[in-house]
């Protein structure tokens, strides 16, 4: 009984990391190269790098070291990189603001 408990709980750990890998990759793969530089982070294709690595082991590898190895990866981007590019973007993402914005601002006067 004990034993199924934990089985189960590891189980879940194992698809927690995997799923925080997966959204940490995506959202890697979704912002913009130049945001990097400006941020003073590493290269995009650093980041895809190592978060498909991270996807890959914890898909294929059943070590416990290398996926939270891949976890610290994925919370560094998610904690670290994420919040800076978002700064470095104006975090609207993609599509955001109104067609009468400009760079510093709306161009209606503020109404």
């Amino acid at each position: 009984m004990l034993l199924t408990g934990f089985s189960t709980f590891v189980g879940l750990l194992y698809l927690l990391m995997l799923v925080l890998a997966v959204v940490a990759l995506i959202m890697a793969s979704m912002a913009r190269e130049d945001a990097y530089r400006a941020a003073d982070k590493q290269k995009k294709s650093f980041w895809l790098i190592i978060l498909g690595i991270t996807v890959a082991v914890n898909l294929f590898v059943p070590m416990l070291f290398l996926q939270l190895a891949g976890l610290v990866a994925s919370i560094v981007f998610l904690v670290d990189v994420r919040p800076a590019l978002q700064a470095v973007t104006g975090g609207r993402g993609r599509g955001g603001g109104s067609s009468s914005d400009g760079p510093y601002g709306p161009y209606n006067g503020g109404r």
